[in-house]
């Protein structure tokens, strides 16, 4: 999969996604990341991005031309248009179904915003998706770029070891991941689960499962409405209200 940023600060993307799992999975081939400088698409021997807003009010714009100019430099690159996705907390929210779905493409490109935003006109005519990360406000799209393709990054086939490493997390099948423990099997007084040092492998992934589903309850009760849940864990969620119901 390749994913190609544009941003005012490549160096800031690069330093990120050359780092870590993302970065050996680059040296690797299985992933490949560019990051692209608006400013080098400027019209102007100011190499100006951004202008004034139309009509009264405060702050600059990112104007649409070195948006428009780097975009079609990477679709001559790549000899196709790929899906441009426009940082912004006007967007739906990031889930990890948008990551899974995202995760498939060929090629996906990321644009962070800055100053007061972009020219309108981009959004209409280049940008096929609008994606935010929250409901706030950041100084840049440069975070929740980099959150977008490191979430999305890790999906792609070569970058973990397994899948088995992400299908067991927090959100990837809708509910929240189990607790986990390491060494010592004591600490500070407090033991790991003796199940989990059982070596019984079907007793253990039964008590994770059930761990999940109770923690999914305590901090995250609105993900189970959404959740594609076996018989057997609405069974469990069902005693589970019983159980608080009764206290």
């Amino acid at each position: 999969m390749r994913i190609d940023i544009m941003t005012l600060f490549p160096d800031m993307c690069d330093t990120v996604m050359n780092e870590s799992i993302i970065g050996r999975a680059q040296k690797s081939g299985a992933l490949e990341v560019k990051c692209h400088c608006i400013r080098d698409y400027t019209y102007d021997k100011h190499n100006r991005v951004d202008d004034t807003v139309c009509g009264p009010g405060m702050g600059m714009l990112m104007m649409a031309e070195p948006i428009a100019a780097c975009f079609e430099g990477i679709c001559q690159e790549l000899n196709k248009k790929p899906k441009l996705i426009y940082m912004s907390p006007q967007g739906k929210v990031l889930t990890q179904q948008k990551v899974k779905e995202l995760a498939v493409l060929e090629n996906i490109v990321i644009l962070c915003g800055h100053y007061e935003g972009i020219d309108e006109r981009v959004i209409e005519e280049l940008v096929d998706e609008e994606i935010s990360i929250g409901d706030y406000v950041l100084t840049g799209g440069e975070l929740p770029a980099l959150v977008l393709a490191d979430a999305v990054s890790r999906l792609v086939p070569g970058v973990l070891s397994s899948a088995e490493c992400f299908e067991q997390e927090s959100h990837f099948d809708g509910i929240l991941e189990y607790p986990q423990y390491t060494k010592p099997a004591v600490w500070r007084g407090k033991e790991v689960p003796s199940i989990l040092l059982s070596g019984n492998h079907a007793k253990i992934e039964k008590w994770r499962r059930e761990k999940a589903l109770i923690k999914t309850f305590e901090k995250r009760p609105d993900l189970l409405e959404k959740a594609n849940l076996q018989k057997v864990d609405k069974e469990f969620i069902c005693k589970i209200i019983e159980k608080n119901q009764n206290k």
